[in-house]
């Protein structure tokens, strides 16, 4: 049985966030989806994606890296909330940091020339080794490896002023989950026969007779 994962992996890194409500079951007041890369097609670096009443409830989009960035939004963000996969929305360039310890709290800190940010997640449950491959439920053509740790309690700040809301219990799979939390060690993978398909049609394409059109959907 080999040990070797037989896609492509195509980015690793972290993904913690953060899912605010009011009331249980209400629709999300604040969405933060936080990225620390390590490797991906557009390279390194960070990424804050947030809608909040703190943001008129409006995406923002904090990083120091655009290419990045952008390749999210075309790939893994962009399934994961479409309403982030329009690559025309505008990043503001900030500085990111963080602190802490993950078995008791867990802080990211984003400066801009106009704004402070920050995120923390704490008391913190026990962690969950997630696996799933590319493809293997409808609209997830990634797969992805994670250790996702649930966090019951959370705050979120833009210039000194906290989000509504708060982070709710839930279940994965039987195990205690949350609305929030640490997302580590987390590698995000295709099929290779999707790659293999693409260059394939590349190919047949670029020696066809310029009078021949094709189209090619994903």
């Amino acid at each position: 049985m080999s040990t070797v994962d037989a896609n492509r992996t195509i980015m690793t890194g972290e993904n913690p966030f953060i899912r605010l409500s009011e009331k249980d079951g209400d629709p999300n007041s604040t969405d933060a989806s936080f990225w620390r890369v390590l490797f991906s097609p557009g390279g390194p670096g960070h990424v804050l994606y947030l809608k909040s009443e703190l943001t008129e409830n409006k995406w923002r989009i904090y990083s120091d890296n655009i290419a990045m960035t952008r390749w999210l939004q075309n790939t893994v963000q962009g399934m994961l909330n479409g309403e982030l996969a329009d690559a025309t929305m505008p990043v503001i360039d900030v500085e990111f940091s963080k602190e802490g310890d993950p078995k008791y709290y867990w802080t990211e800190r984003i400066m801009t020339a106009d704004e402070d940010l920050s995120l923390t997640w704490y008391d913190i449950g026990e962690p969950l080794l997630v696996y799933t491959q590319p493809n293997q439920a409808p609209d997830r053509p990634y797969g992805v490896c994670t250790v996702l740790i649930p966090a019951m309690g959370t705050r979120l700040v833009v210039d000194g002023e906290q989000a509504k809301g708060q982070a709710w219990a839930r279940e994965r799979e039987g195990h205690p989950f949350s609305t929030c939390a640490l997302a580590f060690s987390e590698s995000w993978t295709e099929a290779k026969e999707v790659l293999k398909f693409l260059n394939e049609d590349r190919g047949r394409e670029a020696y066809a007779p310029s009078t021949t059109s094709r189209s090619i959907s994903g």
